[in-house]
């Protein structure tokens, strides 16, 4: 069987671009992130995130399962440690207390038991530590949800809330979120988006359209001291 990376995420159809970069960034600037802390990113797959945030200062490991991300890396520097998080025995590679932040984006949805991960996650995150998860949205995107026949669990606005708090993690905030870096600069444009977003095409090939109406969720929370 075809591994998922080569199939899902092949050159073609989601080709390599700047918004990584720009979506690192944005992040970095907005959580408070700092040059030196450690950062694990499960579900890496093509590592594009983690060279970005090495590349603001970031000390970065990868969790795969996917061994083709191991190649993917080698460049980079980047550790990957190729584990299934969801086998039998479901524990991280890590001592407790390892990570400043560990940040994940289209990895949550894909997990049968979501919550599972989510306490190992918590038990290899610092103390204060920071818990970054980047989910799509279920409302807004249902109608094309399981075009992607992995997704196993949505998430809504509710539900990823309610499992972080339930993975004894603290300061839980979610907010919905577009991928459009022209309103992370000027966010009075939500309204316009959100105007148009029900005559967006559901499989619009349209960046721009498609992530007006798509929007992803972004949880964040924290490990108590």
């Amino acid at each position: 069987m075809a591994d998922y990376l080569s199939v899902v995420y092949d050159a073609e159809s989601h080709p390599y671009t700047d918004y990584p970069a720009r979506l690192c960034a944005h992040l970095f600037h907005a959580f408070g992130m700092k040059p030196g802390m450690k950062m694990l990113e499960p579900g890496c797959v093509r590592g594009e995130f983690l060279r970005n945030f090495q590349k603001l200062g970031l000390v970065c490991t990868g969790l795969d399962r996917s061994a083709e991300t191991r190649a993917l890396l080698a460049e980079s520097g980047i550790a990957l440690e190729v584990c299934d998080v969801e086998s039998a025995e479901a524990k991280l590679p890590f001592p407790d207390n390892t990570f400043n932040v560990i940040y994940n984006k289209s990895f949550l949805e894909h997990l049968w038991e979501p919550g599972r991960f989510l306490m190992e996650a918590q038990r290899v995150l610092k103390p204060g530590g920071l818990m970054l998860c980047l989910v799509p949205d279920w409302e807004s995107n249902y109608k094309i949800y399981f075009d992607d026949f992995t997704h196993r669990t949505p998430f809504t606005v509710v539900s990823l809330r309610d499992i972080l708090l339930m993975c004894d993690l603290q300061r839980v905030s979610v907010q919905k979120f577009r991928q459009l870096p022209i309103v992370w600069r000027y966010p009075a444009l939500n309204y316009f988006c959100a105007a148009i977003s029900p005559f967006v095409p559901v499989r619009t090939k349209n960046k721009f359209l498609r992530w007006s109406r798509e929007l992803m969720l972004v949880g964040a929370a924290y490990k108590g001291s």
